[in-house]
C-alpha cells in the first residue's frame, strides 16, 4: 500500500508512492477538496489535467444531501462523481469540531442538528464507518472528536480520551475489500499528548496516520510543535497525513518534519475570491483595480491554462462583471499551483535539493 522511495539527508521529508484500488500517487501528495463530491469550480476532467490523483469528500455533508440510499443505488462516490482515481473521506469528525453549536456529545457519537433543515441524528464511529462504506472511498478516516483551541491540558486530555475509544471503535467496523483506513492523533498543543495519542494509534494499527486537530486557530510555530511531536512516533512505513493544511510555507515545513499528505480548501476558496498565488506562497488579489490594466498573466512562469492564455486585466473583468469564469480560471490556477508546489518538493527530494527550495519559503 505504501512504498517508501527516497529520505531526505538533511530533514525528514521523504518521498513515497501510495497504493490504492483506483491506482496509486506519489508522495508528499496535495489532495484536492471536494466536501460534497466536487472540486469547487472544476469538472474531474479538468482536475485529471493538472496531475490530481486524489480527492477528498466528506462523511457529514454526503450523509445530509444526496444521502445514502441515493448513493447506494449510484454504486459509490467514484461512480456518482464520475471520478476514476484514489477518493479519501474525512469521517464527519471536524464537523464535531466546527459545529458545536448544532451536537451534543454522547458516549458513543455525536447527536447532531443538521444545519440546513433542523433535523436530527447520531454519528458515531459505527454510523461513520458505515457511511464511508457506502461511499467506498479508498481511504477512510477514523472518526475522531477535533480538540477545540484554546484548550487547556485537562480538556485536551479528555477530548484525547474520548477520540481514542472512537478510533478503536472505528477499527473494529467492517469495510469493503480494499478499503484502507486511516488513524488520527489528536492531542491540541500539547506535545506530550500528541506523543501519547501516536503510541496508542499505533497500538490499535491502521494503514495509515493522520495528524488532525491542527489549523484551528492555533499559531503555526505550535502547529509545526504539534507535528514534531507525532510525526517521529508514527510508523515509517506507512502515509503520514496532516489534515486541513495549509499555506505552501506549511506543506514544506510539514514536508521537511516527515509528512506525506496534505489536503487544504485554500486554492479553491482563495480563487472564488479572487486571490491568485504566486512564487513564494504569496497571494495577489487578482480582481483589484489596480491590475484593471496589466495584460501580463497572473505568473508568467506559470504553465496553467489560465497563464497561458489570459491577462490579469481580463480577468480582474469577469470578476467585476460577476462572470464565472473568474473563479474558474483563479481555481484552476491555484490548484495548479499547489499540484505544481508537491511536483517541484518530490523532485528536489529526488535530487537532494529539497533544502534549496525550503528556502524559498522561509
Amino acid at each position: 500500500m505504501f512504498e517508501l522511495l527516497k529520505k531526505d539527508a538533511a530533514s525528514s521529508a521523504r518521498r513515497g508512492r501510495v497504493t490504492t484500488r483506483h491506482g496509486s500517487f506519489e508522495t508528499p501528495v496535495f489532495m484536492p477538496v471536494g466536501t460534497r463530491g466536487t472540486v469547487k469550480a472544476m469538472t474531474p476532467a479538468e482536475l485529471e489535467e493538472l496531475g490530481a490523483k486524489i480527492i477528498l469528500g466528506n462523511t457529514y455533508h454526503l450523509f445530509l444531501r444526496p444521502g445514502m440510499e441515493l448513493m447506494r443505488e449510484a454504486g459509490g462516490l467514484h461512480k456518482f462523481s464520475s471520478w476514476d482515481h484514489s477518493i479519501l473521506t474525512d469521517s464527519g469528525g471536524f464537523q464535531v469540531f466546527s459545529l458545536a453549536t448544532l451536537r451534543k456529545m454522547e458516549p458513543d457519537g455525536v447527536r447532531f442538528a443538521s444545519h440546513i433543515d433542523g433535523s436530527r441524528f447520531f454519528l458515531g464511529p459505527v454510523e461513520s464507518m458505515q457511511i464511508q462504506r457506502t461511499l467506498d472511498s479508498d481511504i477512510v478516516m477514523a472518526f475522531d472528536e477535533c480538540t477545540p483551541y484554546p484548550a487547556t491540558r485537562e480538556q485536551a486530555a479528555k477530548s484525547l480520551a474520548i477520540t481514542t475509544r472512537w478510533e478503536r471503535m472505528s477499527r473494529e467496523q467492517k469495510l469493503n475489500d480494499g478499503q484502507l483506513r486511516f488513524g488520527i492523533v489528536q492531542g491540541s498543543v500539547y506535545p506530550e499528548l500528541r506523543r501519547e495519542a501516536a503510541a496508542a494509534i499505533c497500538d490499535i494499527g491502521f494503514d495509515g496516520y493522520a495528524i488532525g486537530g491542527v489549523s484551528v486557530g492555533e499559531s503555526e510555530p505550535e502547529m509545526m510543535l504539534a507535528v514534531e511531536a507525532a510525526a517521529p512516533l508514527l510508523p515509517e512505513n506507512a502515509p503520514r497525513y496532516l489534515m486541513g493544511v495549509g499555506t505552501p510555507r506549511q506543506i514544506v515545513e510539514s514536508v521537511a518534519r516527515g509528512v506525506d499528505m496534505f489536503d487544504c480548501v485554500m486554492p479553491t476558496r482563495l480563487g472564488r475570491h479572487g486571490s491568485a498565488f504566486v512564487p513564494g506562497g504569496k497571494t495577489i488579489p487578482v480582481k483589484a483595480a489596480k491590475y484593471a490594466h496589466d495584460f501580463t498573466p497572473i505568473d508568467p512562469d506559470c504553465g496553467c491554462y489560465a497563464c497561458r492564455n489570459f491577462s490579469k486585466a481580463y480577468i480582474r473583468h469577469l470578476f467585476n462583471v460577476g462572470e464565472i469564469l473568474g473563479v474558474r480560471l483563479v481555481t484552476t490556477h491555484n490548484l495548479y499551483y499547489f499540484l505544481n508546489l508537491m511536483q517541484k518538493i518530490r523532485t528536489a527530494i529526488e535530487n537532494g535539493t529539497f533544502e534549496e527550495l525550503r528556502r524559498e519559503f522561509v
